[in-house]
Parts: C-alpha cells; sequence; structure tokens
C-alpha cells in the first residue's frame, strides 16, 4: 500500500474501453472556437495593461472593479480539482462535501471587510511582505514563502494538473502525462506574459464558460434519472454487482447519512465540529492569507470594489453542491460498478488505481451522458476550470518567489531581471509538480479532495494562528510567532509524514498506522494544531519584548485608523537598491544598442519592453502612495455591500439548515 502510495508502481492510463468520445466535428468545433477565444482575451489583455513593472504585472495596476474580481476569486478556486475530487467525494459519500464550499460563505466576508483593509493600509503587494512590516526580519518572510510554495505542489498544481488530465484521459483516450503537458504548454503562455490582468480577464471569461456547461449537465443528468424525487432513493441503492463477500458491507454502501451536511462528531466521516470549526481555520488560510486570493483583492480600485468581489464570490460559491456534488452522486447511481468499485481488481480495471474509481465519476458522466458538441463544451469547461485554476497559482507563486526570495539573493536585481525572474520560476514549478502527481494519484483512498483538504489540514493552521494574532493582537511579536510557525510545523509534519510512510490505506485495505497518529480526523487535527500555534505564539510573545506602536500604525487592528507616520521595521533591500541605481545611473547613461527586429519582438511579446516612464517628485511618489493604500468608500456604496453582505450570510444559514 505504501508503495502504491508514493507512486512506486508504474503510472498507468485511465482505462476507457479503448474508445475516443471527442472524434466528432461537432465537439472538436466547440474546443477549437473555445481555446481560440481564451487566448484572443489573454492577447488583449496582455496588449493592453502596464506589465513592464511590478505593480502592473503583479497587481493589475490596482485598477479593477469588482465583478472580475469576483468572477476570478470564484475562477481560481474553483479548479479541476473540484469538479474531479468534489463529484469523486460526493459520489463516495454523498453531499456533506458540499458543506466545504459553503463554508466559504462566511469567511469571504471576513476576508473583504477584516483582513483587506489591513492589507491595502499596510501597502504590501504579497503575504510574506505584511508579515516582514508588521514583525520585521527575513526568516518568517522567507519561511512563509518556501512553505506556500510547497503547498501549491502538493496540494494545488499537481492536483489539478492530475484530475484535468484524468478527464482527458476519459475523453481522448491520451496518456496522462501527454495531457498534462498539453495543458501547460496553452496555459503558461499567457501567464508567463500578460500577468494578473490577463489572468483575471481569463478568468472572468471562464467563470462563464464553467457556469453555463455544468449547468447544462446537471439538466441531462437529473432528466436521466427521472428527476430530483428519485434523487434520494437511487442513490441510497447504488451498489457495485461485484463484490467479495471478505469486503464489508459499509465499503460499497451508501452512508445512511449521505443526505446531511451535519454528521456524527465521532462516527462521522466529515464530524460537524470539525465541518464548522476546523474547515474555517483552512478556510481562514485560503481565502484570507493564500496569495492566490489576497493578490486579486489587493487590484481592486477600492475597497468597496473588493468587498462587492467578495460577496459576488460568496454567491457563485453556493452552485458548487448543485453544480458538482449532485451529478458525482448521479454518476454513482448510473455507473455504480465503475464508479463505487469495491475490488481492487475491477478498480484496477476500470481506472488504473486499486483504491478506488469515485475520481472519474465527473468525467464518465460528461463522455457517456452528454451530446455530441455539448460534449465539447463540457471539455472546454475542465479545461476554463484548470486553467484558470493553473494561470492563478503561477502567477502568485510567481510573486511570492520574485518578491520575497530571488530579491534576498539578488538585492541589486532590476525590475527586469525580477520580470524574467518570475517567469523562469513559473517552468521550474510546473516541473516540480508533475513529479508530484504519482503520490496525488493513490492518496486518501483514491478521493482527491479528501487528499487536498488533508495535506491542507497539517500544514497550515499555524499559519492561519499567525495572521489572525498579527491582525488582531497587538502584543504579538516576531520571537513568538517564528517559534510558534515553527514548532506548529513540526507537529504538522510528523502527522503527514506517517501518513506517508503507512499509507492512507482504503476501506478494503486499512492503513496499519498506529492510532494515536493517524487516528484522529484531520479536520480535528487542524484544531488541535491551530489551538498549541496560537497558545505558543501568545506564551512566548508575552515572555519577550513588545513592539512599539510607532512600528505597527495601519498593520494591525488596533490602530488601523492611526494618521501618525510608521516606522518600517526592516527596510526592503531591493527598494532600497533601485532607488540608490537609479540615482547612480542619471548621472551616467550610456546610449544602449537598439535591439534587433527578432528580439524587439520577444520582448514586446513579454511586457518586457524598455520604457522611458517619466521620473516622479518625491510629491507625486507620495500621493500615489496615497492612493494605492485609500481604504476609504462612498457611504452610499458602503451600504449596499453591508447590506449584500447580510443577506449572502442569511442565504449561507438557510441552506446550512435545509440541507444540515
Amino acid at each position: 500500500m505504501a508503495a502504491d502510495y508514493f507512486g512506486f508502481s508504474s503510472v498507468r492510463s485511465v482505462s476507457n474501453n479503448g474508445t475516443v468520445a471527442l472524434n466528432n466535428p461537432a465537439d472538436i468545433s466547440v474546443i477549437v472556437i473555445y481555446f481560440l477565444v481564451v487566448l484572443a482575451v489573454g492577447i488583449w489583455a496582455m496588449v493592453s495593461t502596464n506589465r513592464a513593472t511590478v505593480g502592473g504585472f503583479f497587481l493589475a495596476g490596482r485598477s479593477m472593479v469588482w465583478w472580475p474580481i469576483g468572477a476570478s476569486l470564484f475562477a481560481s478556486n474553483i479548479g479541476s480539482g473540484h469538479f474531479v475530487g468534489i463529484a469523486g467525494t460526493a459520489a463516495a459519500a454523498g453531499l456533506a462535501t458540499g458543506g466545504f464550499e459553503w463554508n466559504a460563505l462566511v469567511v469571504v466576508i471576513i476576508l473583504g471587510w477584516l483582513f483587506v483593509p489591513i492589507y491595502i493600509k499596510a501597502g504590501v503587494v504579497t503575504m510574506p511582505e505584511y508579515l516582514r512590516k508588521r514583525f520585521g526580519g527575513q526568516r518568517i518572510r522567507i519561511y512563509l514563502s518556501v512553505l506556500s510554495l510547497c503547498l501549491y505542489i502538493f496540494t494545488k498544481i499537481s492536483a489539478d494538473m492530475f484530475s484535468g488530465a484524468i478527464f482527458i484521459n476519459q475523453a481522448l483516450g491520451l496518456n496522462i502525462y501527454v495531457a498534462v503537458i498539453l495543458l501547460l504548454s496553452i496555459t503558461a503562455l499567457y501567464t508567463v506574459t500578460g500577468g494578473l490582468a490577463a489572468v483575471i480577464y481569463t478568468d472572468t471569461l471562464q467563470t462563464f464558460i464553467m457556469v453555463v456547461g455544468s449547468s447544462i449537465l446537471m439538466g441531462f443528468a437529473f432528466n436521466e434519472i427521472g428527476g430530483y424525487d428519485n434523487f434520494e432513493k437511487l442513490y441510497m441503492d447504488a451498489l457495485p454487482v461485484v463484490t467479495d463477500k471478505n469486503i464489508s458491507a459499509s465499503c460499497y454502501t451508501p452512508r445512511p447519512d449521505s443526505f446531511h451536511i451535519f454528521r456524527n462528531a465521532i462516527t462521522g466521516d466529515l464530524p460537524w465540529p470539525g465541518l464548522v470549526f476546523g474547515l474555517t481555520i483552512q478556510a481562514t488560510w485560503y481565502w484570507c492569507t493564500d496569495q492566490v486570493i489576497v493578490q486579486r483583492c489587493l487590484s481592486a480600485k477600492s475597497l468597496s470594489h473588493v468587498k462587492a468581489g467578495c460577496i459576488l464570490c460568496g454567491y457563485l460559491k453556493l452552485l458548487p453542491m448543485f453544480l458538482m456534488v449532485f451529478p458525482g452522486m448521479i454518476s454513482r447511481i448510473l455507473y455504480a460498478d465503475v464508479v463505487a468499485c469495491v475490488d481492487p481488481a475491477e478498480c484496477e480495471k476500470y481506472c488504473g488505481t486499486s483504491v478506488g474509481c469515485t475520481n472519474i465519476a465527473y468525467p464518465k458522466l460528461v463522455v457517456d451522458l452528454m451530446p455530441n458538441g455539448l460534449r465539447g463544451l463540457m471539455l472546454s469547461v475542465m479545461m476554463a476550470s484548470l486553467m484558470s485554476s493553473l494561470t492563478s497559482i503561477f502567477n502568485s507563486a510567481s510573486t511570492l518567489f520574485t518578491m520575497d526570495i530571488y530579491t534576498k539573493i539578488r538585492g541589486s536585481a532590476s525590475e527586469r531581471e525580477l520580470m524574467v525572474a518570475g517567469r523562469v520560476f513559473i517552468l521550474v514549478l510546473i516541473g516540480l509538480s508533475i513529479a508530484w502527481i504519482p503520490v496525488v494519484q493513490s492518496a486518501q483512498s483514491g478521493q482527491l479532495f479528501d487528499y487536498i483538504q488533508s495535506i491542507t489540514s497539517y500544514l497550515t493552521p499555524p499559519i492561519a494562528a499567525t495572521f489572525m494574532l498579527a491582525i488582531f493582537c497587538k502584543r504579538v511579536n516576531e520571537p513568538g510567532v517564528f517559534y510558534g510557525l515553527t514548532i506548529g510545523l513540526g507537529i504538522g509534519l510528523s502527522r503527514m509524514i506517517a501518513e506517508f510512510a503507512y499509507g492512507t490505506g482504503s476501506c478494503v485495505n486499512p492503513s496499519n498506522c498506529p492510532e494515536i497518529i493517524c487516528g484522529v480526523h484531520y479536520l480535528y487535527f487542524s484544531i488541535i494544531l491551530f489551538t498549541v500555534s496560537c497558545v505558543l505564539i501568545i506564551s512566548i510573545s508575552l515572555m519577550t519584548k513588545p513592539i512599539e506602536d510607532k512600528y505597527l500604525h495601519r498593520l494591525c487592528w488596533q490602530l488601523r485608523n492611526s494618521t501618525e507616520e510608521r516606522v518600517d521595521l526592516e527596510l526592503d533591500n531591493w527598494t532600497e537598491n533601485q532607488e540608490s541605481d537609479s540615482k547612480d545611473n542619471e548621472s551616467n547613461i550610456e546610449p544602449t544598442e537598439e535591439p534587433g527586429c527578432c528580439k524587439k519582438m520577444l520582448l514586446s511579446f513579454c511586457g518586457l519592453e524598455k520604457s522611458n516612464a517619466p521620473k516622479l517628485t518625491e510629491e507625486q511618489q507620495a500621493e500615489l502612495q496615497r492612493k494605492l493604500t485609500d481604504t476609504s468608500e462612498k457611504p452610499l456604496w458602503r451600504n449596499v455591500v453591508n447590506a449584500n453582505a447580510i443577506i449572502l450570510l442569511a442565504v449561507c444559514v438557510f441552506f446550512h439548515g435545509f440541507y444540515g
């Protein structure tokens, strides 16, 4: 089992009985049109925005309005890992997995109303940069940057690439790695060249495609089973034909609580205290402190646009229950022998892995149920979800590496050099993520979404504790945070490494990991780790010297409205070097050789063409900085977004109560 978990066995293509589903003119035409439209939008955004500066490439010039922000937040979050992972977990265990999505309705309000105002007032580009301003020193910033990049590889990029490849494998019969390379070559094109503006605009288009395409599939799925009235009875009767008398019936029989979100606190597969509290900790890390999400909010032209974008994202997050969870459960009804297979040999035949085939629930529904043309649209939907998620992660990961790691290695790097370094790093990230795919393939009984959530539970609670205390507890300081993060990481890694070593097992072949290590549900482990991290950070901070208020103006909640000038605990070396270099070069400007035609075209395509931007005076720089850190709102729009936030929370309570 451990060998399978680590991917030591050969990587097999998912079986689709030798047929290629997308081999007709209608499907191929839809896919070609889709890619042409997406590339056209990406190229338009690429040439119409300023990509030659850090602010233009990484924050879209802070000029975005609410609707593309909300759509991009949703599209960045909903990758192909959601379509494959959520639908697969729903096929195995019912609709409780939809609670993961609805939890975000509360947390996006916390993001827009509590966290983002502090980030804007702090005037930061990345989350590690905020921690540098808040606590000083470099070790926390480097720690968070490296850990965030590792999380991108373990839980986001590799999982999204794998899930997208599963779908393409079912539809086209391509080898998983051939499918991955095909996707990445198109995805990386406008990410590397276009910057955040291109990513946000293409995300907006792809959100529309995702919602329309998956809504059509949901309609076909419910029509196939005779409507919602038959849904519950048919799901509870969906059993595979091929079983083994030595296999417990609980391994292939739908759970009695399949149609409830809140499940028993002890025996439930997703216990309700973990779903309410443990999941909120993970969601706080993801929505309120993760670079991918926060970067979209920081690109907004005003705080009201941030809040409105969060509200739009909240309403869109209502949809996965209906567009992914329900279709995943219907897939089990229609293809119980395949999706709910329990015999390892049967599972091996259907999907190439012995731990289960729930991951192919959504792709199989698309390939077998949709007519020609619409099947091509659904492949486009999967491409949209994969590409929108990957482009967002690539852009944000390159931002983290460039601004928080590369500037420490090369303190004298020019702005142009940073742009090149960020783009090259994307290629390195892709290579590492592809190498991790075999681990994802067999983890958590083949349920991709559980794999993503479990890894998040082991590594992110200390980060959530750090940001929460940094903003809302003025007394915490650098030693407390650093040692709290370090010890918390050690505790989380001990659980994760043990799970890797023993393997997660399956219902048929349970893991032999000791109960004291792996027996605690990962959502409960998240609560424990968060609590321990908070206690450590506060205790060590109280035993060490506090940070004076002059260093904290507009960096924490108590001093958010302070008008006093803030003294930086530590200046940014790269900014200092740029200023000194520019002064040195003012008096020593040498004529440079005009680049050739081919080189000029390449530089223009990548947004690296030289431009003689006018030199701003100190007053102009101060005014620009004031605009970038302004959180004022017009009273009318402030009241509008506040009212909509209350309505969204009421909708959240209603749906949880209805399906609870």
